[in-house]
């Protein structure tokens, strides 16, 4: 049977065969959840008319890519588990409730959550006493700039969101540019004497600007945005009717989570949910996208910030 994109990408990234002390902290619980977490937002259950993802894939699988980058760049556990468990606080809907939170430009307001779930994960805190790592090596993943980096830099988790987003929702790229785009990054030391991921050629490097740059239009479009505005819409009147808890979207995955709104009763809400699930492009009314979150991106080509 021929292998699915996702899995193509994992050969890539697992050509020298995945770590395996990696192996039993997959099975996390709080890892787990974001199996049923998708990493676009919640947009799986939107109307097909305004999205067309090539698979389904899932924060999971983008925190085990953006952990197998991050191997593959330092060899090192405490920053490749810091990169698995990095978005470990995403809740339902992921972005979606930095929509309801108000906070368009850095999305960033679900991050605080991270340390409390991964201290009240038993078995997660049971691997790490095994392998002698402190939670506090894996929490702060801010720390290792070769997992997250200030932007324009780049970063593991970055660079995974450009590939991710461009083969699955864009499109612009395909299984054999990643390969290339892989295979031309490596360590360089910045400006700020800080290892951060670059590119050796200008070729490559133009691909994943290009990439961003269609990622962007498509994110800052009246499309995306009213869709994004519209999920935040039912589910903030979904916790203000005591259908579900804020807390609720760290506990609960999507799945039960859209089962609890398509049977809730609540006749606004199934009118928001049905538009969700069925609007048509040409329904899509205008909108303010004057707050909406910039993905800037300049790049080190061989050791020297990129121009453009």
């Amino acid at each position: 049977m021929e292998k699915s994109i996702l899995e193509q990408y994992l050969d890539i990234l697992e050509e020298n065969k995945k770590p395996q002390f990696l192996d039993k902290y997959l099975q996390v619980p709080s890892l787990l959840r974001l199996k049923n977490i998708g990493y676009f937002c919640g947009m799986d259950y939107a109307s097909k008319q305004i999205y067309s993802f090539n698979e389904y894939i899932s924060r999971y699988d983008h925190s085990l890519t953006v952990a197998l980058l991050t191997w593959y760049y330092t060899k090192n556990e405490k920053q490749a588990l810091a990169g698995l468990f990095h978005d470990i606080a995403t809740p339902c809907f992921s972005h979606v409730i930095d929509y309801m939170n108000k906070d368009y430009e850095n999305q960033e307001s679900t991050e605080e959550y991270t340390e409390k779930i991964l201290k009240e994960d038993t078995y997660l805190n049971q691997c790490l006493k095994q392998d002698n790592i402190l939670l506090e090596d894996i929490t702060n993943f801010k720390k290792y700039t070769i997992v997250d980096n200030d932007r324009p830099k780049l970063c593991a988790d970055r660079l995974d969101g450009v590939i991710l987003t461009a083969l699955f929702w864009t499109k612009t790229i395909d299984i054999n540019d990643v390969e290339k785009i892989i295979n031309d990054t490596k360590i360089f030391i910045n400006e700020e004497r800080n290892k951060e991921i670059g590119f050796n050629s200008i070729k490559i490097a133009s691909m994943v600007l290009e990439a961003s740059k269609t990622i962007d239009i498509f994110c800052h479009s009246k499309e995306d945005n009213y869709m994004m505005e519209l999920l935040a819409s039912i589910t903030r009147e979904a916790i203000q009717n005591k259908y579900i808890t804020y807390d609720d979207l760290y506990i609960l995955n999507e799945k039960q989570l859209i089962d609890i709104l398509k049977n809730c009763n609540n006749k606004e809400i199934t009118k928001k949910l049905t538009k969700f699930m069925n609007i048509k492009k040409e329904d899509i009314p205008e909108i303010n996208l004057s707050n909406i979150k910039i993905r800037a991106l300049n790049p080190l080509v061989n050791g020297e910030r990129l121009i453009y």
